[in-house]
């Protein structure tokens, strides 16, 4: 645990939620949304879990310290994940030797999926690996651009994506794991020149293949792990998932 550290983007309002309450503290199953995250977050970085918080912070932090140890990074102004990310690097610790970014909005994501992840970008020594999956309907996400070595090149926004590069199934689930010492050069590289204005974490993968760095990614088995909380509909549908598994609120993931 201690050569691994894990940190969790929890700093947004969701305005697509119609709530003054920051996503994260949304319910699900009977509990705040973020602690599914931070539960799977702890059985692999024990820790060394670092959460970017900015809207009503305070708050967020409450209802995670009532809970777990972790370390907090403040984002005043939400300049995009990228920038995010850069908000925490000073509370990596050394002892780490990678960083697995995982987004607070995603709460059926499993300890055992993460792990999958890291014992993969272990093993294959890379400098980026993205945990990815197949939908029938990708609309939302950002998509998966390969060569045809199957090595990935990029990943586009929906929001900067064209017509043909919309009809990618293959989707970024927004979670990755990357070497630290290379995230600690990358993330400062990273502009704005999107249709969005921001910093986008995603943008790590383009320079890294400008750069010829060993990218790759993990295709997760179940979809559903990787859905993203941005609407009260998908709020629904996620509390639907955990009744159709029969899954109560405090062991949804454990297995």
């Amino acid at each position: 645990m201690n050569k691994v550290a894990i940190i969790v983007l929890a700093a947004g309002l969701g305005t697509r939620m119609k709530s003054k309450k920051a996503k994260v503290l949304h319910q699900l199953g009977g509990q705040h949304m973020i602690l599914y995250v931070i539960e799977a977050a702890s059985k692999v970085a024990g820790e060394n879990v670092i959460v970017v918080v900015g809207h009503q912070a305070d708050k967020v932090k409450n209802v995670i310290s009532a809970k777990y140890n972790v370390k907090y990074a403040m984002q005043t102004r939400q300049l995009g994940t990228g920038h995010a990310v850069l908000c925490a690097m000073d509370s990596i610790p050394e002892t780490a030797d990678d960083v697995i970014i995982l987004c607070g909005d995603v709460p059926l994501l499993s300890a055992k999926t993460i792990n999958q992840l890291f014992e993969n970008h272990l093993e294959t020594k890379r400098d980026i690996s993205v945990l990815t999956v197949e939908l029938d309907e990708p609309s939302g996400y950002g998509r998966i651009i390969l060569e045809n070595d199957q090595k990935i090149t990029a990943i586009i926004e929906e929001s900067d994506a064209d017509d043909k590069q919309k009809e990618i199934r293959l989707i970024n689930s927004g979670i990755y794991c990357v070497k630290k010492k290379y995230l600690q050069n990358v993330i400062t590289k990273i502009k704005t020149d999107n249709a969005q204005q921001e910093f986008y974490l995603t943008d790590i993968i383009s320079i890294g293949h400008e750069e010829n760095r060993s990218i790759g990614s993990v295709i997760g088995k179940e979809s559903q792990a990787v859905i993203g909380i941005n609407t009260l509909d998908d709020l629904k549908h996620a509390e639907n998932i955990l009744k159709n598994r029969g899954i109560v609120k405090a062991s949804i993931l454990s297995n």
